[in-house]
This record gives C-alpha cells, sequence and structure tokens, in this order.
C-alpha cells in the first residue's frame, strides 16, 4: 500500500508546521503488531513525517520516514498500513479517547 497519496501530500502542504495541540492527519500502523504512528506533519522532499509514535518500545514525538515503513515486510507478506477510514482529529482528542 502506499501510505503517502498525493491528496494526503496536499493536505499535509496545507496544513503545514505544527506546535501546540497539532491536527493529525495521517495513521499508519502494524496489521502484525502494536506499532501505530500518528502523522501531523510531511516533508514531500525528504518523504519523511513527523509525529507521535506509539505502541513500540516506549511513545514519542519524532520523526519517522515513510520510505523505511513502506519497507517493512512483516509475517504472512503483510506491510505497514495506512488507516483509510481514519478522521483527522487533534491530538489531545486523540489521547483522550484512546485512554
Amino acid at each position: 500500500m502506499k501510505l503517502i497519496t498525493e491528496k494526503l501530500k496536499q493536505r499535509f502542504k496545507e496544513v503545514g508546521r505544527q506546535d501546540e495541540n497539532p491536527l493529525v492527519i495521517a495513521k499508519f500502523f502494524d496489521p502484525a503488531g502494536s506499532g501505530t504512528w500518528y502523522a501531523t506533519e510531511y516533508d514531500s522532499e525528504t518523504n519523511i513525517c513527523f509525529g507521535y509514535v506509539t505502541g513500540l518500545a516506549y511513545d514519542e514525538w519524532g520523526s519517522f520516514s515513510i520510505t523505511e515503513l513502506e519497507d517493512i515486510k512483516r509475517p504472512f507478506g503483510l506491510t505497514i498500513e495506512r488507516g483509510i477510514h481514519f478522521e483527522e482529529i487533534r491530538f489531545n482528542k486523540l489521547i483522550n479517547t484512546n485512554s
């Protein structure tokens, strides 16, 4: 699955850089594990997102490479997926919803 579509690229460009309580624009997840990547910003030149990563060793804000996520191969041919039904949400609301 292509994780960043042209529509998403355009949306990230419209929103731009965010600081306090950012809008989470896209969700990527490991269907065979607990890793989830919530993207708030995207740099189309480097194919790198900034956002919140949860479900790995610890939860943290940081940058992650879309190229690297697309290269991950999981059991039974699974790959990292984009939440196609995910709707944009403010980070504070997302965290309070998932608590």
